[in-house]
């Protein structure tokens, strides 16, 4: 852009002495820095003569907005009372994660919540924590991981394989699998979720696509894993007709990467603008949904959980192709994320933050840790849990105190004691940081029912 466009322009424009100023020159530094000052003059006209025409455009659809219906900041204080709400396994969760969940409980626009068995404290909502809203979306009761999730293939190989080639299984993860944010595969992959209209219409997005690309099948650091271990499936009627007994699994855990993360860096910005809060809650800020930037990070939202999946279905497909076998079934499930659903009969954005969707019959894996099984679950549609169930055993110990309390030779003799052989990890993810998954599941035996289980043996997490 040339000479810088002022408000004074807009003015002479025609655009009313108000904050769509404001909200015009944002947009326009934001997203129109390279285009020459008579050329933005000329669309700002249009949009000024013709908002309607602009709603939802990825650039001008802000603007169109704060010439139409403009968005009412205020700031909100919370209800005096809680909206209702139930918790799971409530003494073995700290007093911090359920004060946590009682200050959203409180927000304007909260409708019911509810505290998985794993809780605890995260920022804005903790760990484990669910909460409906009316027409209300808060990116940080998504979280900054979008569309986190756990993926399991199972494969019809006999267990002793695990044995007898684990030295290979664990040259595949160490050399197929690529963790944190700088490793990158030599080989990259395609994926539809490319060729969506959000990479085109969506700014942020937009400028994010390039790095999405080059981070497809690749994991997080922190407590994500790409494993292969032992199924046993304990139900006999289960879903893909498998014969009760044991057969070789690969699990995975990773979300969104650099997508996810500043998606929700810049919208929770955006929210905090918005809706301020009291200070010890302003994580919790939300975006309308019938707003510019609400509908927009509901789309840039599910794209990110979607590039969730995708990078889950590049990493099994490339170690099942190292496998040379083809998967008898696949099991997955996402957390960190919003879902619109019928709470008490309205329409509610349901989040769960390191929570799982747990609907009638719907199926997911809810992992232990290194040293302990996963199970893999059918949800139960419990009402008072908006129907959902724990993401995995949740932390007892925070990474702070895994470094004060575990040294790099005790974690060597737990994992020798049950077997599994470890590549990469910090001290921070030591299998004792865990809750004990079995109480964990004892705590939630209303919300999920148990199909079969899957116990670790060779894992793989960053460095």
């Amino acid at each position: 852009m040339g000479k810088k466009l002022s408000g004074k322009d807009l003015i002479k424009l025609g655009f009313p002495k108000n904050n769509s100023i404001n909200v015009a020159l944002g947009q326009i530094n934001r997203y129109q820095k390279r285009k020459k000052k008579e050329q933005i003059l000329i669309e700002a006209k249009q949009v000024l003569l013709h908002p309607q025409d602009y709603k939802g455009d990825g650039v001008w659809g802000k603007i169109a907005e704060s010439l139409l219906d403009p968005v009412e900041v205020k700031k909100h204080a919370l209800n005096n009372t809680r909206a209702p709400f139930q918790i799971y396994g409530e003494n073995e969760i700290d007093e911090q994660a359920k004060y946590q969940l009682y200050d959203a409980l409180k927000l304007p626009v909260a409708v019911a919540g509810a505290l998985m068995p794993d809780a605890h404290v995260g920022y804005g909502l903790p760990i484990g924590g669910v909460l409906a809203t009316k027409n209300a979306v808060i990116p940080y009761g998504v979280g900054v991981d979008i569309g986190c999730r756990m993926c399991l293939t199972i494969y019809p190989i006999k267990t002793s394989y695990l044995k007898g080639k684990s030295h290979q299984l664990s040259n595949f993860l160490s050399e197929h699998t690529k963790f944190g944010m700088y490793e990158t595969h030599k080989v990259k992959h395609d994926h539809e979720v490319f060729s969506r209209d959000e990479f085109k219409t969506i700014p942020l997005v937009k400028r994010l696509k390039d790095k999405a690309y080059k981070q497809l099948g690749t994991s997080g650091g922190g407590n994500h894993f790409v494993e292969f271990g032992t199924v046993t499936i304990t139900d006999i009627n289960n879903e893909w007709d498998l014969d009760v007994g044991e057969y070789i699994g690969l699990l995975t855990h990773s979300g969104s990467r650099g997508l996810g993360a500043n998606i929700a860096k810049h919208y929770t910005y955006l929210a905090t603008k918005q809706t301020p809060l009291p200070k010890h809650v302003q994580q919790l800020a939300w975006l309308d949904l019938n707003t510019h930037d609400g509908q927009e990070y509901w789309l840039a939202m599910n794209l990110a959980g979607d590039y969730a999946q995708a990078c889950h279905d590049d990493i099994h497909a490339r170690l099942g192709k190292l496998l040379g076998s083809k998967p008898i079934a696949k099991i997955e499930n996402h957390h960190n994320f919003a879902w619109k659903q019928q709470v008490n009969g309205q329409e509610c954005i349901v989040h769960r933050k390191g929570a799982t969707p747990a609907a009638e019959g719907e199926l997911g894996i809810i992992p232990g840790s290194m040293t302990a099984p996963g199970y893999i679950v059918r949800g139960k549609g419990n009402a008072d849990s908006l129907q959902s169930a724990s993401h995995g055993a949740g932390r007892l110990f925070s990474r702070r105190k895994c470094k004060e309390n575990f040294t790099r030779s005790e974690i060597k003799k737990e994992l020798a004691d049950y077997g599994v052989t470890l590549i990469g990890g910090g001290i921070d993810e030591a299998p004792m940081a865990y809750k004990n998954i079995k109480k964990v599941m004892n705590n939630q035996r209303e919300l999920v029912e148990v199909i079969g289980t899957f116990t670790p043996k060779i894992v793989r997490m960053d460095r």
